[in-house]
């Protein structure tokens, strides 16, 4: 199987950035453009000595058949800005555009609906880390095996994420979901977000990771008190999330190779035992 062709897109972002380092380690070929939002003034970064222009919003649709034309079999990696999410979908989808979607936030029913019967290639998810989506899927499990365990239970969950996080963790809602199962008083509204750097200290983050991570604590406790449990995944840096991702390319080119053209979640990834 040939080596994939990905664009990454929300560049300059980090996230972009440290996907498309990993997919360059891997010797693949990184496209020379980008999806970026308006509110980014240059119309082009260096990356590696590699020079990608910008496509913002008012000459995407314009710009992009030339670029598919030159580069078939082109997987996108989208790591842009919450706001953006279902637009960008749309885009992907009017243009049929396979893709990896790491980006949180959006109209998540609203971007299942509209993938769901596309007929279009594509691995959404909110973590992109393998091991953490590997955590979720067992609370997932336990919650269908054992409803109402924790009943009447109590339940704080906090996460401390960079600063420019706009949005609650995408990873703590989806576990929470899964915990209101267990009888939890599981609301996404009750998750604590952590974003000021002196609280992200008193929370355990090492302050050369200020600037990239993902802290996770989810406690529950007994309604007297006397028994505590508490599960945690901390993240410092992006690594794990961009080589994940780049699992999730691999395993989208080798579906649509074989004629699967649908959405599929990190969990499918896992399950096909690709990438380490």
């Amino acid at each position: 199987m040939a080596n994939p062709v990905v664009m990454v897109n929300g560049l300059p972002g980090n996230m972009g950035r440290e996907v498309a380092r990993a997919a360059l380690r891997r010797g693949w070929t990184l496209v020379p453009f980008a999806l970026t939002g308006e509110a980014i003034r240059e119309d082009s970064m260096e990356l590696d000595g590699m020079e990608i222009a910008f496509l913002k919003d008012h000459d995407r649709d314009e710009r992009i058949g030339e670029i598919l034309m030159d580069r078939p079999g082109l997987i996108a990696v989208d790591y842009t800005h919450p706001d953006a999410v279902n637009g960008n979908a749309e885009f992907y989808v009017r243009h049929k555009i396979p893709f990896v979607m790491g980006t949180t936030g959006g109209d998540r029913a609203k971007l299942r609906e509209l993938l769901s019967g596309a007929g279009l290639g594509c691995v959404v998810a909110p973590n992109m880390a393998k091991q953490i989506v590997g955590f979720q899927a067992m609370v997932e499990r336990a919650a269908e095996e054992f409803p109402g365990l924790f009943a009447g239970w109590k339940l704080s969950v906090r996460e401390s994420h960079q600063s420019g996080k706009a949005d609650t963790s995408g990873t703590a809602k989806a576990v929470v979901a899964s915990m209101a199962k267990w009888g939890l008083d599981a609301s996404v509204e009750k998750i604590e977000k952590i974003r000021e750097p002196a609280a992200q200290l008193a929370f355990g983050v090492p302050e050369e990771s200020l600037k990239g991570h993902a802290f996770h604590t989810y406690s529950i406790d007994s309604p007297d008190g006397t028994v505590h449990f508490e599960f945690r995944h901390n993240v410092c840096g992006r690594a794990i999330y961009a080589e994940g991702t780049c699992d999730a390319v691999a395993f989208l080119k080798a579906k649509l190779e074989s004629g699967e053209h649908r959405l599929f979640s990190m969990s499918d990834v896992l399950r096909e035992g690709v990438g380490g």
